[in-house]
């Protein structure tokens, strides 16, 4: 079908326990100039049809749109795209219902959400508390002692730990500790509330959500249950897993419902913030281990909703979500650019499902592309910003760096780079994914150890082999260090991708190591040491110090950064540690060995990832660079240096960029050793072009 021509008109949640959810405003207010696109400012409702308007109309171009129906088409089926509430492009038969698949699964969790809102239900709430028979058939899952550890987030994130099918299957692993797409947890689900509210989930559904946004029986209607009796407790037994039929019409209109946050019209008919929580990746399941996929899934899926926050798609906006069935069936909501996008049909070129998002790119990235008011940085991050997130620095007024043609390469192939200054007067690093320096390790590792010894213009790297502590697995499959600290001769290294965290320590240089028997499972995802001089030399107390944004993941940026502490003598003690709270009265930190009580060191908003943080003695500041999430930053992309007085803070900027003249990668830090005695020439190292990566620079000071 052609563009369309234009018409005229015709909370909720308190502490889960030990879920604590923080909720993220999804929808900016984004200012694109004089010309804005049409039905940018006011909500538009398709009641009782939808308004008409062309592409030109909308902000988009037209082209594009037709390249992403051409791809959509290759399965034949139906679509809509919807921008400002209008639909503004459309294809095949949008009166034909559609076997939706797993696209279910998105439209059982907004029943979820109603009964949250209904208060019929908690999301930590024990799935045997309205479900007494969970689980069973088979019996062998009595034994297994999981049931009762089985809650509804579990069921709804994919974490319960049933098998796949929707029927009666085994669970497979401790809940909560791996990620398992399956059609049987959803089907708990269902049923869960269906005791609860003790009705027809589809009859529900139909008179509290459907009718109300103007889907009838014509447009959808729910099969009977395909895999599990009829009737449960003489209540009929629908599925979450799969039995939808719907047309693209209907679809669309569920994606408005939940791009303006469960509110159509005047009424909220699903609460905004179960809208905001379902469609992100909870903290609790990023980066878990995925049963049966080498996709990274867990790092892009919330409550059966399938989603971008981890920038897998490099190309779309990380606020995109999606429902996502058999046979290619979209419902795609893209908050920053108000856009709906509905498809049903077979699949992209007879693929074939997989959950790998390859197959979408030819589909989302032209209609993204499409878009022509789009914010400038939207794959980064949709509330991204050009301005940092802390005022000028008193102390260094600028930041100059060397010449791009002067940067130092070494170790291609190799990211990651954490390091410390040790008591030999070395550096001590760690790899991911590669081989390191020259001559490089044969086997690919995870976690690989090195030396680098010289000064920063001359300097040499040795692999150094441990068989204790060297890893393997791409990705989030593999362990990563992400903190080096030497204190006392024993080097520590703090290593991600654990579940959450882990420490390791050698007294040998590296030559063996010894795991601790405990990790941080609440946050801390990706944690680094503060680094003073060789050794810990100068360190302004006998604390080591510990930085993390505030995610269970390494590959999930959060609004602000935590901090923790440990008397140096007790770094592999857990009971040893304490948690930055706030800041007094007086500016002086409250501590808590309660890991619950941490509060933000540093706050930017969807930005605060990965970083490294030493102390400059020449300047008496501290140092902490942050790489900005967002796209592939190994050859393009941006970071902040911010520095203060004191390890926590009042945090200032000394430079910040959204785009580097080079690829910063994914971390970077300022070695003390490499740091001149008066602190002004210092050098970062970074991982980008996935190299250990070195570059000079001077540091323009204030006059004291």
């Amino acid at each position: 079908m052609s563009p369309l021509k234009e018409e005229a008109p015709h909370c909720l949640f308190g502490e889960h326990g030990h879920m604590r959810v923080h909720l993220v405003a999804i929808i900016a207010a984004l200012t694109f100039g004089a010309a804005r696109a049409e039905g940018a400012d006011k909500d538009v409702w398709p009641m009782p049809k939808w308004q008409k308007t062309s592409p030109a109309k909308a902000g988009m171009n037209e082209a594009l749109l037709a390249k992403a129906q051409q791809y959509a088409e290759t399965g034949k089926g139906s679509g809509f795209i919807v921008r400002h509430g209008r639909l503004v492009h459309a294809w095949g038969d949008p009166r034909r219902r559609y076997d939706l698949k797993s696209t279910t699964k998105s439209f059982g969790s907004l029943a979820l959400g109603l009964a949250v809102g209904d208060g019929k239900v908690r999301l930590e709430d024990p799935a045997t508390k309205h479900h007494p028979t969970l689980g069973r058939p088979p019996e062998e899952n009595v034994r297994s002692g999981f049931i009762g550890k089985i809650t509804l987030f579990h069921l709804a994130t994919q974490t319960a730990g049933f098998e796949k099918p929707g029927g009666y299957g085994k669970i497979l692993f401790e809940p909560g500790t791996k990620w398992h797409y399956s059609d049987a947890g959803p089907n708990w689900l269902a049923e869960c509330l269906t005791l609860r509210y003790r009705t027809d989930l589809q009859e529900l559904m139909f008179e509290r959500v459907f009718t109300p946004i103007g889907v009838s029986r014509d447009d959808l209607r729910w099969r009977d249950n395909a895999y599990r009796p009829k009737k449960i407790d003489d209540i009929v037994n629908r599925e979450f897993g799969s039995g939808i039929h719907a047309n693209v019409d209907a679809l669309a209109r569920v994606g408005l419902l939940c791009l303006r946050r469960g509110r159509w019209q005047d009424r909220q008919i699903i609460p905004a913030e179960y809208i905001d929580l379902s469609t992100r990746t909870p903290r609790e399941i990023a980066g878990l281990p995925v049963v049966g996929n080498d996709a990274d899934t867990s790092n892009h899926y919330g409550l059966l909703w399938w989603n971008n926050n981890d920038g897998a798609l490099v190309n779309v906006p990380r606020d995109a979500y999606w429902s996502w069935g058999l046979h290619d069936s979209l419902i795609v909501v893209i908050p920053s650019l108000d856009l709906v996008v509905a498809r049903a049909g077979d699949d992209f070129k007879g693929t074939g499902w997989s959950g790998k998002y390859d197959k979408l790119k030819p589909f989302f990235e032209p209609i993204v592309a499409s878009v022509k008011d789009r914010p400038a940085d939207e794959a980064a991050a949709p509330l991204a910003t050009s301005r940092p997130p802390y005022p000028p620095s008193p102390v260094i007024r600028g930041l100059v760096w060397a010449d791009k043609k002067d940067i130092v390469r070494r170790a291609g192939g190799s990211d990651n780079w954490p390091m410390t200054w040790a008591d030999d007067d070395h550096l001590y690093t760690a790899y991911g994914d590669g081989h390191g320096f020259d001559p490089k390790v044969k086997e690919k590792l995870s976690l690989g150890l090195c030396r680098v010894e010289g000064p920063a213009h001359a300097f040499r790297g040795f692999n150094v082999r441990s068989a204790s502590v060297e890893q393997k697995g791409d990705g989030a499959r593999g362990r990563k260090a992400s903190g080096m600290l030497s204190v006392g001769g024993r080097l520590h290294m703090l290593v991600r991708n654990a579940g959450n965290s882990q420490l390791a320590w050698s007294d040998d240089h590296g030559a063996t190591w010894t795991w601790s028997d405990w990790k941080f499972t609440t946050s801390f995802g990706c944690p680094t040491f503060l680094n003073f001089g060789r050794d810990y030399a100068g360190a302004r107390d006998d604390y080591v110090y510990v930085y993390s944004f505030d995610s269970n993941s390494a590959y999930t940026p959060s609004d602000r950064m935590v901090l923790a502490r440990v008397p140096k003598d007790r770094v592999t003690r857990r009971d040893a540690y304490e948690f930055f709270v706030r800041l007094d009265g007086r500016g002086e930190p409250v501590w808590s060995d309660d890991v619950e009580k941490r509060g933000a060191v540093f706050e930017h908003k969807r930005r605060c990832y990965r970083s490294g943080i030493t102390f400059n003695a020449g300047l008496k500041r501290y140092l902490w660079c942050q790489i900005i999430p967002g796209g592939d930053t190994r050859f393009k992309g941006g970071f902040g240096v911010y520095d203060a007085p004191e390890p926590w803070g009042p945090w200032t900027t000394v430079y910040y960029t959204e785009q580097w003249d080079v690829g910063p990668g994914e971390s970077a830090s300022i070695p003390t050793k490499w740091m001149s005695a008066d602190g002004r020439t210092v050098h970062m190292v970074f991982s980008g072009g996935d190299h250990f990566s070195v570059r000079r620079a001077t540091l323009e000071v204030a006059d004291r």
